[in-house]
């Protein structure tokens, strides 16, 4: 049964678990309908409406050193760049809408895979041409990311974004990180105001 996360909380993922090895990392989201239908509950699931916003979002992976550090371009993996030097990390792709439930885009992690010199990965959503079209993340609701195991199916940790994040183009939703020879994942859930994932990747640069 999946643990679910609230921001800043974090947890072991290999401890006790000897056998992860692979996991799928899901992110969503959902444009904010126009107009509500169906009560309530209906509106709080995120169902019902008139469509959305044509909001085009982004999953990307920041791979950091020991020093928090991005140490080369082939360790940001986006819809330019899917996969990893080491095969450790593979994008799925890009989903232009959001719409539809479940994941939006999904990132596959190969924990025994991922070089020794890796040792965070942040998992970062932002949306695509945001200071163009004018548009942030109060246009999206029920962001979310979780982890699954790929061998046993089971969902390990779920973790809803539930703040309001009007303003903010970009989302850190959580992180993977060593702490010594265990895998721990954080959830961050942080907003910021950077229009794309380059402007988001120089931070750490």
């Amino acid at each position: 049964m999946a643990i679910n996360l609230v921001k800043g909380q974090k947890i072991d993922l290999t401890k006790g678990r000897s056998s992860l090895s692979s996991i799928m990392v899901g992110l969503g989201w959902d444009p904010v309908a126009a107009k509500k239908s169906g009560g309530f509950l209906s509106g709080l699931l995120g169902g019902g409406g008139g469509g959305g916003a044509d909001v085009d979002c982004d999953a990307s992976v920041i791979m950091l050193d020991e020093s928090g550090k991005l140490k080369s371009k082939e360790n940001l993996i986006y819809f330019g760049n899917k996969k990893s030097k080491d095969d450790s990390v593979v994008h799925s792709g890009d989903n232009l809408t959001g719409a539809g439930e479940g994941d939006d885009e999904t990132i596959q992690i190969d924990l025994k895979r991922i070089s020794p010199s890796v040792h965070r990965l942040v998992f970062v959503v932002n949306i695509y041409n945001a200071k163009q079209k004018k548009q942030d993340f109060g246009m999206i609701q029920n962001a979310f990311i979780r982890l699954v195991d790929n061998q046993s199916k089971e969902e390990l940790v779920h973790y809803n974004l539930t703040e309001n994040y009007s303003g903010k183009m970009s989302l850190i939703l959580g992180e993977i990180y060593r702490q010594g020879s265990e895998w721990k994942f954080s959830a961050v859930g942080e907003g910021t105001i950077d229009p794309d994932i380059g402007s988001i990747a120089n931070k750490y640069a």
